[in-house]
């Protein structure tokens, strides 16, 4: 049998049937970066995958992020069975993540700091005993009547979702003893691989923390963001009203004929905030910019517009300026590590003419603004592009960069609002599995670069690792500035994005090294039933950005 391994093909002997034993389990645990699964032409395998004639084989460490997410699923896993083990009554639901961590809660019971040291300390001895984790695969009518056996209620059911999904055919579980779980994707070969991790008491719950991406060998810094807790924590209370928190939860509403009833609920909650934030800049009369920012597919765009309504109603007159118009001179703009033009990093737009700009603005005097020409790559100027500010005019404001005072230095703080915008997704699959903030805003992103930007799914997966670094650079160290943050979700768009977004991720062959992505993503929205009153979203709503059919000009 041959396969390849880093582009070179080996001839393998006949006793070596799985992954593991390639390269030997000592080897793989010993590895430094924590390797815990493999990717075989170009899709993500467990370490005991039966070896084929012919696979191209990939091992993955916790630098890549497909690995890291067998790592959390591992050690998740872990504490899930712990608590089962000391606290069976605790029903325990995985929130959504936070800096290196999952913020878990306790629907049933308080908890406690006794609690935690007992469970952490059952974690660490089912790591040490490094036990089997096992991948049983059931048919549908083998799961429910397992479900049965167990006499399971039908909330409880982990693997609920598959049972429900009509394109899948088995449902899939994991067994370590007599402990069964369902957790969506690769898990780790046994617990042993995932012993690097903390629990800890933090507010009404407790963090389960992991490594980082950056150096897997130890435990990742835990940094408290205190206005993005508060904001995940409100739209939490506020999603709970609508008794959706899982997939399974909205499908049951979208089959019981409430689309409607949950769409309008999302959107009014979208302009309530909307308003609240209008009002909060209203009152505050020295502020002269509001400043807007947040990572890519975060409607920002429509966010701007329908903010500008509600100042409006306030009694102001936004007047919008862009950022765009002020990069260097093309000859003085920095170069990346592969000696491209940097267009993300704040030294690539012009501080000192935009900030003069912006004190004349604020001190009443006139200025003539820029248009930058980007076939040229410079800076034009026209007499008819003149601005000053009213009295009752407020400067609107929308860049990566908005949050960084280094855009605005000259700018006295009383005379700024920043705002941060994000599609910080609260819905989970189940109790114990998350939906990923980025996997909304990647779902989002593939949709709109196909319907307006001409960009293929294929394309936009392949951008998508370098639109993420500069967020990581640009936007997410900045986010804790912000006077508000507003969350973007919508809790139905996923059941309505599918439609648009199976179809081209579908169009990615096996051969691209996006793959493995395309269909993870894939596979997660067959979940969703899909909404069929498409007519009943707004045409102001924020999901109009990327469906179409918005009343603003995109």
């Amino acid at each position: 049998m041959r396969i390849t391994y880093q582009g070179k093909e080996i001839k393998l002997s006949k006793d070596i049937k799985q992954i593991v034993d390639i390269f030997g389990e000592e080897t793989i645990r010993n590895d430094k970066k924590k390797i815990v699964a493999a990717r075989v032409k170009n899709e993500v395998k467990s370490l005991d995958y039966f070896i084929k004639n012919g696979d191209e084989i990939e091992l993955i460490d916790c630098t890549d992020k497909d690995g890291m997410r067998v790592y959390i699923r591992g050690i998740s896993y872990i504490m899930c069975m712990a608590f089962n083990e000391l606290y069976p009554d605790a029903k325990i639901i995985i929130n959504y993540q936070l800096t290196n961590s999952m913020f878990c809660e306790c629907f049933n019971k308080k908890i406690t700091e006794s609690m935690i040291t007992k469970v952490k300390e059952r974690m660490q001895e089912i790591i040490d005993a490094d036990y089997d984790l096992r991948k049983t695969i059931m048919t549908k009518k083998q799961a429910a009547e397992f479900y049965d056996s167990h006499d399971i209620k039908e909330e409880d059911r982990r693997g609920y979702m598959q049972i429900d999904n009509d394109e899948k055919e088995e449902v899939s579980l994991y067994f370590c003893g007599k402990y069964f779980n369902y957790f969506y994707g690769v898990m780790p070969l046994s617990t042993g691989y995932t012993n690097i991790f903390d629990l800890k008491k933090y507010r009404n719950g407790f963090i389960l923390q992991y490594p980082s991406v950056k150096d897997p060998s130890k435990l990742g810094e835990f940094r408290e963001n205190k206005k993005f807790n508060n904001t995940l924590q409100e739209y939490e209370r506020i999603q709970n009203l609508m008794e959706i928190g899982t997939i399974w939860d909205l499908n049951q509403a979208i089959r019981n004929n409430r689309s409607k009833e949950i769409i309008l609920m999302s959107e009014a909650l979208h302009e309530k905030k909307i308003a609240e934030i209008a009002d909060e800049i209203a009152k505050k009369k020295e502020v002269k910019m509001v400043l807007i920012a947040g990572p890519s597919s975060s409607s920002k765009t429509t966010f701007a517009k329908r903010l500008e309504m509600q100042l409006k109603l306030n009694g102001m007159k936004p007047v919008t300026i862009g950022t765009d118009n002020y990069f260097v001179e093309r000859e003085n703009n920095p170069k990346d590590e592969n000696g491209n033009y940097d267009f993300e990093t704040i030294d690539a737009l012009d501080l000192k003419l935009f900030n003069d700009h912006l004190e004349k603005l604020v001190n009443g005097e006139e200025i003539k603004m820029p248009r930058f020409n980007f076939k040229t790559g410079h800076k034009e100027y026209f007499d008819d592009r003149t601005l000053k500010l009213e009295e009752d005019e407020i400067l609107v404001i929308e860049g990566i960069h908005c949050l960084n005072d280094e855009l605005t230095s000259k700018i006295k703080k009383e005379n700024k609002f920043k705002i941060y915008i994000s599609d910080l997704t609260i819905l989970n699959i189940d109790y114990y599995n998350r939906i990923s903030t980025t996997d909304t805003r990647l779902i989002r992103r593939i949709v709109r670069d196909y319907n307006y930007r001409g960009y293929s799914a294929l394309e936009t997966l392949q951008r998508w690792p370098s639109v993420n670094a500069g967020e990581e650079k640009n936007i997410f160290p900045f986010q804790e500035e912000a006077d508000a943050m507003f969350n973007s979700s919508l809790v139905y768009e996923l059941a309505v994005l599918g439609r648009y977004a199976r179809p081209l991720l579908s169009k990615i062959p096996r051969s691209e090294e996006v793959y493995s992505e395309a269909k993870r993503i894939k596979t997660f929205l067959e979940y969703f039933d899909e909404i069929q009153e498409e007519d009943a979203i707004p045409n102001n709503s924020l999901l109009r950005e990327f469906i179409g059919g918005s009343v603003f000009k995109i």
